[in-house]
């Protein structure tokens, strides 16, 4: 999934070698609406006039008028300056498309970087700093009493004083709308193709580019008087210990230490009954606090995300735990049970952490008539593969393959799912399913994909191209109705947040998130500072950008905004820390890592929980929450007052843990209901619903263990639909 975005990335933002060896870069194209479309951006009469003058200096005339500016003041206004900012751009461009040789672009940008002023050390502060750029770039900016944005700009790094000379000659001095109509499309020529990873080079562009907006519209924002959006709340990490900023952050972090007492007693029941645990990544804090430390001292204890929930309890059942506990939402213990029946572990017993439904809205959108109706369509139009996301019950997974033939995916492997399918299976149609965001953004994936080149489309499936994928793009269909509660947060409101404060951090976002974090998150990505996938996907890069920054071994603050569901926090704060403390002894380079939370500062829902504690707690069944998503402690998340925190998971408390485990083996008859059941019914056709439901699962596990390649069995079914060959395969 990561390589796919990644390459899709590279042709949304246009390839240097494109731009360096063909025409000359019209920015009058572009398309976007805020654009003024009687005036287009690059005017080549005017851009005429600059062409055979050298760069322009960073002197400029200083402030001339004392008028602030109005308070009717647009983005989108013209100003009479309107074609400078442009002209001096494509000057720009057409000067680096003039040097053919790498080296002469090399020697030009050394050769700016000696006419960049040096900042003052009262500077050259981490308020200043540019996140995402190799080397460490600080960018101060003013707006000045003319109502012209003033730029000052530096760097550690001869190269990229260059880059940053050049930023600053063309944006310093020009209006605040001016700079703000620019898109980082515009820059996708200056990618001078130095020798070098992409990262290193074309983001310097971007990275400082967006920063020189960010802090634009504020500085416009604060000349108006507008009130700034209150910050999101915040954990930051360091060698040294943690600090959280706002409510949510501190109840969130109330747990990453957990009390040692708790800790000893989990896993002395474990060792003595041979309990194993498999955990989801969305866990509430204070059990995953308490579960990532007793892995220290139990091996059968692993936090993931559902797709290898249920192979880690096959191999915790192969060591010899005679139980499995689930901590997660209800489809996830039908799998564990089923796969462990399928592995011929039936005698191990599998237990859920509540006696009541723990609920999943995507797999609740898949258990409906509607579902079963968008399935129906799929079963006329032969030949149909049903790709459906593993986040839904066994019984929708086997009434489903008894309609469609059926293949289970998950967020990080779901791209190459598609790919593979459409290159074995001739004139296929697919129907993804339940999760609307993430079949709409596959979708605008595929299309970005089809804007490639073939070599590029080649990297990512070597079984297409072009013309593949653009005829692959009427047969792919997705259901119309079906979201998570938590990824729903992330909506325009949300976005717009983000983009108005956060636009300069690493975005990360999860596949099931809206079309408008979706597409913020690519945009972050194509400047390497964001990742869109699964959580092991985000885990993943947040790891990498807090290696690299070790690695250079210079002061520095990484802002990540999780565009997931807090619950992962655990997780990346645990991996945070041990990269950190694995490099005490090896620098003195001061890292701190922020890690941002898209939920609203006051979304706590109050009631007294303890004298000896702050937090406060309402009861959903069995289990105290200490933070309720929503602004009355509903499913939902609202975007005022709503948090990234799924209800149904945090159903999945510490002392239903300890209670079962305490219980088993001799207490079972009083987990009767946490008990996860055998599926004992049968679908429409007279079979076991767990055999048929776990079907599509062990398809799923053939196409990742086996080559990469739709098991036959499958493609039979796909074929000749009416076969009847849908029956129980063995786990090998």
């Amino acid at each position: 999934m990561d390589s796919a975005v990644s390459l899709a990335m590279k042709s949304a933002s246009v390839s240097s070698s494109s731009f360096l060896a063909g025409s000359p870069f019209l920015i009058s194209k572009n398309k976007n609406p805020n654009f003024n479309s009687k005036k287009p951006f690059f005017n080549p009469r005017s851009a005429a006039r600059f062409f055979s003058k050298p760069l322009i200096s960073l002197q400029s005339s200083g402030p001339t008028s004392q008028n602030p500016l109005p308070s009717s003041f647009s983005y989108s206004a013209v100003t009479e300056t309107t074609d400078l900012l442009p002209c001096k751009l494509h000057q720009l461009i057409s000067e680096f498309q003039s040097l053919p040789e790498q080296l002469d672009r090399l020697n030009r940008l050394l050769h700016y970087s000696t006419l960049l002023p040096r900042l003052p050390d009262s500077s050259r502060v981490d308020s200043n700093r540019v996140m995402g750029c190799t080397a460490r770039v600080w960018l101060e900016a003013t707006l000045d009493q003319d109502n012209k944005m003033r730029f000052r700009a530096d760097s550690d790094s001869e190269i990229t004083r260059g880059f940053c000379y050049c930023l600053v000659s063309v944006f310093d001095g020009a209006a605040p709308e001016e700079v703000l109509r620019v898109k980082t499309e515009d820059l996708a020529a200056l990618n001078v193709s130095l020798v070098g990873r992409e990262r290193s080079r074309v983001n310097t562009w971007h990275n400082v580019f967006v920063s020189m907006q960010k802090r634009t519209k504020a500085l416009v924002a604060e000349r108006q008087g507008q009130k700034p959006f209150e910050p999101f709340p915040s954990l930051i990490v360091t060698k040294d210990g943690l600090q959280a900023k706002g409510s949510y952050a501190e109840a969130q972090a109330r747990y990453l230490f957990p009390d040692e007492s708790k800790v000893e007693e989990l896993v002395d029941v474990l060792k003595e009954k041979k309990i194993g645990i498999v955990a989801h990544f969305y866990m509430d804090p204070e059990v995953q606090g308490v579960l990532t430390a007793a892995q220290k001292y139990w091996p059968h204890i692993y936090i993931s995300d559902s797709l290898v929930m249920a192979d880690t309890a096959v191999k915790m059942a192969k060591a010899g735990c005679q139980f499995i506990t689930v901590l997660g939402v209800d489809f996830m213990s039908e799998n564990v049970r089923a796969i462990l029946d399928q592995a011929g572990f039936q005698d191990v017993g599998v237990y859920r952490m509540s006696g009541e439904r723990i609920g999943c809205s995507l797999a609740d959108a898949a258990a409906t008539p509607a579902y079963m109706n968008y399935l129906e369509a799929a079963s006329t139009n032969p030949p149909s593969l049903h790709v459906i996301y593993i986040n839904t019950s066994l019984e929708t997974k086997a009434y489903a393959h008894e309609l469609v033939p059926t293949i289970t995916c998950t967020s990080s492997n779901v791209v190459q799912t598609i790919l593979q399918a459409f290159a074995q299976i001739p004139d296929l149609n697919i129907w993804y399913g339940p999760d609307s965001y993430m079949g709409a953004n596959i979708t605008e994936l595929f299309q970005q994909i089809a804007m490639m080149s073939d070599e590029e489309i080649a990297e990512i499936h070597p079984k297409h191209n072009k013309d593949s994928i653009k005829s692959l793009l009427p047969r792919l269909h997705y259901y119309q109705d079906g979201t998570c509660i938590v990824h729903h947060l992330f909506g325009h409101e949300v976005v717009e947040k983000i983009n108005e404060m956060y636009c300069d951090a690493f975005l990360t976002a999860h596949l099931e998130v809206p079309g408008e974090m979706f597409s913020l998150a690519m945009e972050a990505k194509k400047r390497g500072m964001g990742v869109v996938g699964s959580t092991k996907n985000i885990l993943d890069f947040i790891k990498e950008r807090v290696q690299e920054a070790l690695d250079r071994d210079v002061d520095d603050h990484l802002q990540f905004v999780l565009g997931t569901e807090s619950g992962m926090l655990t997780s990346i704060v645990a991996a945070v820390c041990n990269l950190l403390g694995s490099a005490k002894s090896s620098g003195n380079s001061k890292i701190n890592v922020e890690i941002v939370f898209p939920v609203s500062s006051d979304s706590m829902t109050k009631s007294s929980i303890s004298s000896s504690s702050n937090l406060k707690s309402v009861t959903l069944g069995d289990v105290a929450l200490p933070v309720i998503p929503g602004v009355a402690s509903g499913e939902g998340c609202s975007t005022n007052g709503g948090c990234a925190s799924c209800p149904y998971m945090k159903m999945n408390s510490l002392s239903s843990l300890l209670k079962v485990c305490h219980q088993l083996p001799h207490g079972k008859n009083n987990l009767k209901a946490y008990e996860a059941e055998r599926f004992k019914l049968q679908t429409l056709q007279g079979k076991s619903i767990a055999d048929v439901g776990c079907e599509p699962i062990l398809h799923m596990r053939h196409f990742q263990q086996a080559k990469k390649e739709l098991p036959e069995k499958l493609v039979n079914q796909v074929i000749h639909p009416h076969s009847g060959n849908c029956k129980s395969m063995s786990l090998s």
